[in-house]
């Protein structure tokens, strides 16, 4: 599985989300995610909407193996459903 998070600096939700796919990444062999800063990256609201496919209001947007699943409260729960 490959997670791909889309988040800023200063936002607690992307740390979060962030440090979810860092234990998930240490406790199994099947996991892995890539953490893009948006602003590092000069991705604007714009480009992430085009990305997601609808208008977004807030970060860290998560997609699970390029499928796009919400934000951290969603991506949590998927974890403690099938991941953990």
């Amino acid at each position: 599985m490959f997670v791909v998070i889309f988040g800023r600096s200063g936002c607690p939700f992307c740390v979060r989300a962030k440090e979810l796919a860092e234990k998930l990444t240490e406790e199994r062999d099947d996991f892995k995610f890539r953490y893009i800063d948006i602003h590092e990256e000069g991705i604007s609201k714009a480009d992430l909407e085009k990305t997601v496919g609808k208008p977004v209001e807030t970060v860290p947007q998560i997609f699970l193996d390029q499928e796009h699943i919400g934000g951290f409260t969603e991506f949590d729960a998927y974890a403690k459903e099938h991941l953990m």
